[in-house]
């Protein structure tokens, strides 16, 4: 894997000091790494560096968002502190080498007086050095704001395998890393890390199928947190690779972990319906059943299971899954879905996008279901009422049938709750809660939030991998030229080469520019509202579904 280094150094912003004896430096955003400080000073002067993500009312590093998990055996070992005694020799440098943190803020405090100026301490920014694989760009300081802060929160939470938080847990929670994988593989190249991640998840799955939710584990996990929702990594991952890389290699290493997990569901789910699962964790205010969520990833984990054994010609397998993902469609369906109104549960918006973006809702409701969705959005405001579950389906489902301009309302306002809402807070990284002052779940370094940094690339500037030719061999592009935009690029560094594209509206129409690398071809779907029509240098062209285009620029005027 790509080694876990200092991978940028970050100045201190600020400093205050309080006394002889107490400073505190800002680095002025959240990173997961160290601190270096320079200092001189009388032998034996013991200092201490706290590290932390707030401040208290006075100022001062405040680590109550975080050490709920701190367990300390004595006095010797304080959460996120570091203790460096001087030698008295001059300047000393101190950095730990064993350890990383999650902070913003370093108060450092001396047993004996101390002289220190904004440039004695360093931050570094430490992760897996992944080479970056993707770019977005755009009109909104906002959107590219909420881009970066996602990138952030995604590469503070990347130490040989994906973890939820750098100072609280450093665990690797699956539901996390499944839901903001493609926002890894857009802008990373990071499979080496999942190819090494599930390597991990072969070695913890139990004989009868079960995977802990954490991985790896001591041991905890096993019999809470996981169920299909959170431990659909299994599936989930290797087939995003496939899309991503063209590689079925994880697929094929991973097929009879699949196939057990899949197996263990449906002996304990004999209805087609699973209660297995933790649901949509931390919502805005609406609760789906985790029936309902988890019966969601049962479904594309048999789908995925169906699909790679047809890839790899296992007829029997591939019909067995195949009627499994149908009985669940189907029983789902029956318990959940109002015929009549297009209606799924109690109608919120996890429920609705849930069963849209993972594909159970029949093909000739689709519309129904969507308009639903796109009402009820309306009705709460164009605002977020989900939770970890509901953000991977939420812009998604709108973007993809028809409700682009309603999934960008949605990503991009700026009051609670919102993504927006934290950068307008002084987010620099993604937060653990809609709400910054609720009672718990409180990091302010978390990735579980993090589809809407996928949904940039897929939504907006219409990248998409195709399944019939993986790889991005064939690009599937299906830009949506969405209000309050006037122009946006999405960059990403396929097995083939650089993809881009990138739209730029010009009076009245839009400029559409699609480049595609050697030895691909390009599927391009392009909006034309009433009225307008599609020319290529100038010249009108035939309307199509989907214009076909080899390796290459190419631009349309859409006008």
């Amino acid at each position: 894997m790509h080694p876990v280094e200092n991978v940028e150094t970050i100045p201190a912003k600020t400093i205050r000091k309080f006394d002889d004896t107490t400073y505190l430096f800002d680095l002025g955003r959240t990173i997961a790494g160290v601190s270096q400080l320079k200092v001189s000073g009388p032998a034996g002067t013991i200092i201490r560096l706290k590290h932390s993500e707030d401040l208290n009312k006075q100022g001062r590093a405040d680590l109550a968002n975080i050490i709920v998990h701190y367990r300390p055996k004595d006095k010797t070992d304080p959460f996120q502190t570091d203790i460096f005694i001087l030698s008295g020799k001059g300047t000393e440098t101190f950095m730990p080498r064993f350890n990383y943190k999650g902070f913003q803020y370093v108060e450092v405090t001396s047993s004996q007086p101390i002289k220190l100026s904004k440039e004695s301490l360093t931050g570094y920014f430490m992760h897996s050095n992944v080479p970056v694989a993707g770019a977005v760009n755009s009109s909104s300081e906002l959107i590219n704001k909420i881009w970066w802060a996602t990138n952030n929160a995604y590469l503070s939470n990347l130490f040989g395998y994906p973890t939820d938080c750098p100072q609280r847990e450093k665990n690797g929670w699956t539901g996390d890393a499944h839901i903001a994988s493609e926002t890894g593989l857009f802008n990373f190249d990071g499979i080496t890390v999942y190819e090494k991640w599930l390597a991990d998840h072969r070695d913890e799955q139990k004989p009868d199928g079960v995977l802990p939710s954490i991985i790896p584990t001591g041991g905890w996990g096993y019999e809470w947190g996981n169920g299909p929702d959170w431990t659909s990594t299994i599936a989930i991952i290797p087939w995003n690779i496939y899309l991503f890389y063209g590689d079925n290699r994880l697929l094929i290493d991973c097929y009879d972990n699949i196939k057990k997990y899949v197996d263990h569901i449906t002996e304990i789910s004999p209805s087609g319906l699973t209660t297995w699962g933790l649901g949509d964790w931390v919502p805005v205010k609406s609760k789906t059943p985790v029936e309902f969520t988890s019966s969601c990833f049962y479904y594309k984990d048999a789908l995925i299971l169906a699909k790679t054994a047809q890839m790899l010609g296992r007829q029997a397998d591939y019909q067995q899954y195949s009627a499994l993902a149908e009985k669940i469609k189907t029983a789902f369906n029956k318990k959940y879905l109002n015929e009549q109104t297009g209606i799924y549960g109690s109608g919120v918006q996890t429920e609705l996008s849930s069963a849209l973006y993972w594909g159970l809702v029949p093909e000739d409701k689709k519309a129904l279901v969507a308009a639903n969705l796109a009402k009820r959005v309306a009705q709460d405001n164009f605002h977020l009422d989900v939770g970890l579950l509901g953000t991977k389906s939420i812009l998604n489902a709108l973007s993809e049938n028809g409700y682009a301009d309603v999934a960008y309302k949605v990503a991009a306002q700026e009051d609670f709750p919102s993504w927006g809402y934290w950068i307008k807070s002084g987010a620099t990284t993604l937060y653990e809660n809609w709400d910054p002052h609720a009672k718990s779940d409180l990091s302010r370094n978390h990735i579980m939030f993090g589809e809407i940094g996928a949904w940039l690339f897929k939504g907006i500037g219409g990248i998409l991998p195709n399944e019939a030719a993986p790889g991005f061999h064939d690009v599937l592009l299906a830009p949506h030229f969405v209000t309050g935009l006037d122009h946006f690029e999405a960059k990403h560094d396929g097995p083939y080469g650089q993809i881009i594209s990138s739209w730029k509206r010009n009076g009245s129409g839009v400029t559409y520019t699609a480049t595609i690398p050697a030895n691909s071809t390009a599927s391009i779907h392009l909006e034309v509202p009433a009225g307008k029509a599609v020319y290529q240098k100038g010249k009108a062209m035939t309307q199509q579904a989907v214009y076909k285009v080899p390796a290459g620029v190419h631009h349309f005027d859409i006008k």
